[in-house]
């Protein structure tokens, strides 16, 4: 065993180079350009497809296989350098966020392209010529190509600290790591340093995705695949950190193989079989990481400052016209129904837009008001979803009695996952909830006896009075108007005005006496909740749950939702959970490249409303709580003092820090 588990460890020696090249490149991006680049799984899966048609006319031999690998490298570096003169720098001055959003559409386009060129088969390239064999190691063989990969990986670590250490390139960007502002401000030209930085980091992500060739099938399921481990090293090894890569990788990739090599243990007489376990051993690596040391292993802790920039505008209250327009919606959604009979689909439509608004609303409680941002809010939809199934199928209570207890499962996840949560911020908080999330997600995807496993749960359907799709639809309208009504209550409750001061100053909201961590707390797990019974009826408005509604790709759709409509707006979850759903089902049923067709729409809605498809409205026609032309000043005391003219006084510094607090 000893034997077996010593080579296990020099495969995932192998694991870890490609890991690294793809996390060096994500980590250099994102140090400089503080974009969150979801496409970079994109640019791996590019380099593995553009590898194998190189190497299927030129791979036979030894010089045509490695002009391949570089070849392919070369080719997703130039489509890296395209993307970002093309689409990201026109969105740098959007708000972070928008920078995910923007990526995310770019991998739905990615995908399809990649569909439309090589079809939607799994795809094996050539052998390395004079790597196909193995080596005997202790016993076991030992492919040599896995060799040649431990030798590339530390060869790039070393081009790149040479490159970053020893080079005027490497010079500039360790400043724009360290403060891109005073870098613009010494006169360097930062487009081209950004295009440069994007160029190799894309270079480096199609160079492992192309050296995989030889061991893996090209697919489509690699991006969102290999972005997940790919955020996990970059965040465990910190931030920005090169070395931290390397070394982030080679823990992961060493713990895997430990446990591939273990297998099975039985402690007290309970089995336990570790090679499950690789599902998800990065992400508990990662949650105990960010909990023990929040930076990062070789990151550094950054100091609590106050926020500089321009403050929020505060929320207001309904004013009358948009009460009156949200009855008429609500009218329309009542009546909707009645065209049924010549548009049979509408309800079931219409609920799953419904569910998405509710899913959509209960994100931006905490990500606009509270100023937490999550990957993984589709946990507690999936924990709401599979705590009615639960409760229908074990406990065998009645359906109606399910739906409502069904977010109690979400509200123990939520508890136990926010308290360590709202410890954290920033994109290290976003990237702890995925590693929850993806936790819970490999619980219920092996959990095969209590949560059916990959297969799921079937056989969830509303009672005999709700079996019609016009009387679910009711049901669902109703319970989604009452918690978006609560939802949008509470942000005007002392609770809201405690959310809004931790986000925008934690260190003056803790000075007068709030405690930031226990609303923060209280918020995540009220989020949670209302997410979690958007989840329970979804279950039964499908009559079926499976794992994939804890899935990444379902949390990168609420972060979509929201960002859409607008974040920093109470009616934006709503308007782009809608308009969202709505895109996604319509244009599925027009094409099977649909998703590259949202992705265009996404990036097109980003690229001309930054700000959000109501914030444009709210900024172009007109605030949306109380109808003035001046979007951000009704009924502010800046708008009085503007109205009245330069001769009207300020008001002093001790009034308005009363009228603050």
């Amino acid at each position: 065993m000893l034997s077996n588990l010593l080579v296990q460890l020099v495969n995932g020696l192998a694991d870890a180079s490609t890991l690294f090249l793809v996390a060096a490149g994500l980590s250099l991006i994102f140090g400089v350009t503080r974009i969150v680049n979801f496409a970079h799984g994109s640019f791996y899966m590019f380099g593995i497809y553009v590898a194998y048609s190189f190497a299927s006319r030129f791979g036979h031999t030894t010089g045509g296989f490695w002009f391949s690998v570089l070849a392919a490298a070369l080719v997703v570096a130039v489509l890296g350098a395209l993307v970002e003169m093309i689409v990201l720098r026109r969105i740098y001055q959007a708000p972070e966020l928008f920078h995910l959003l923007a990526t995310f559409a770019l991998v739905l386009i990615f995908r399809d392209a990649a569909l439309w060129l090589w079809g939607p088969e799994d795809l094996f390239g050539p052998r390395a010529p004079h790597l196909g064999g193995a080596v005997n190691l202790l016993g076991h063989p030992l492919p040599t190509y896995d060799i040649a990969l431990i030798v590339i990986g530390p060869l790039v670590l070393l081009l790149l600290w040479y490159a970053l250490t020893r080079t005027r390139w490497g010079t500039l960007v360790r400043a724009a790591t360290q403060d891109r502002e005073m870098l613009g401000a010494l006169g360097i030209n930062q487009a081209w340093l950004f295009t440069g930085v994007f160029f190799v980091g894309a270079f480096l992500a199609g160079l492992g995705g192309a050296l995989q060739g030889p061991r893996m099938s090209a697919n489509l399921s690699l991006d969102l695949e290999t972005i997940g481990n790919a955020f996990v090293v970059v965040v465990v090894g910190g931030m920005g950190s090169i070395p931290g890569a390397f070394v982030a990788a080679l823990l992961i990739a060493e713990i895997k193989a430990l446990c591939i090599g273990i297998g099975h243990v039985s402690i007290g007489g309970i089995d336990f079989s570790l090679s499950r376990f690789t599902l998800v051993a990065e992400f508990v690596v990662m949650a105990v990481v960010l909990v023990v040391r929040p930076w990062g292993l070789f990151g550094r802790a950054t100091a609590a400052v106050r926020g500089m920039a321009a403050p929020e505008a505060p929320l207001r209250p309904a004013g009358k016209r948009l009460k009156w327009l949200a009855v008429a919606v609500l009218a329309v959604l009542v009546l909707a129904p009645l065209a049924a009979k010549a548009f049979p689909y509408m309800p079931i439509l219409l609920v799953e837009i419904l569910i998405a608004v509710l899913f959509a609303t209960s994100l931006h409680f905490i990500m606009g008001p509270g100023g937490m941002h999550s990957f993984g809010h589709a946990a507690y939809f999936g924990l709401g979803a599979y705590g009615a199934a639960l409760f229908l199928k074990v406990l065998n209570l009645p359906m109606e009695a399910a739906l409502l207890l069904g977010p109690l499962l979400a509200l123990g996840g939520a508890v136990v996952f926010g308290w360590f949560c709202v410890r954290l911020s920033g994109v290290y908080l976003a990237m702890l909830t995925l590693a929850f999330a993806q936790i819970v997600w490999s619980v219920v995807f092996q959990w095969d006896d209590v949560t059916g496993g990959s297969n799921g749960v079937l056989g969830l359907w509303p009672s005999n009075w709700l079996s019609s799709p016009v009387a679910y639809y009711y049901l669902t309208l109703a319970c989604v108007s009452i918690c978006v009504w609560l939802l949008r209550r509470m942000l005007f409750s002392p609770l809201g005005y405690a959310m809004r001061a931790s986000r925008d100053s934690g260190l003056r909201a803790e000075a007068i006496g709030i405690d930031v961590k226990r609303v923060q707390w209280a918020s995540f797990v009220i989020a949670s909740v209302f997410c979690g019974l958007a989840g329970s009826l979804y279950a039964f408005s499908k009559g079926t749950i499976s794992p994939e509604v804890i899935s990444v790709s379902r949390s990168v759709d609420g972060l979509v939702m929201v960002l859409l409509g607008g974040l920093q707006t109470l009616a934006g979850p709503i308007v782009g959970a809608a308009v969202f759903t709505w895109l996604q089902d319509t244009v599925a049923r027009q094409t099977d490249y649909w998703q590259a067709l949202l992705g265009f729409a996404i990036l097109l809605l980003v690229i001309a409303f930054p700000q959000g498809i109501v914030g444009f409205v709210r900024e172009r026609f007109g605030d949306d709580d109380t109808g003035t032309k001046n979007g951000h000043a009704g009924g502010s005391a800046e708008a009085e003092r503007a109205a009245a003219g330069p001769a009207s006084p300020a008001p002093s510094q001790a009034t308005a820090m009363k009228e603050g607090l």
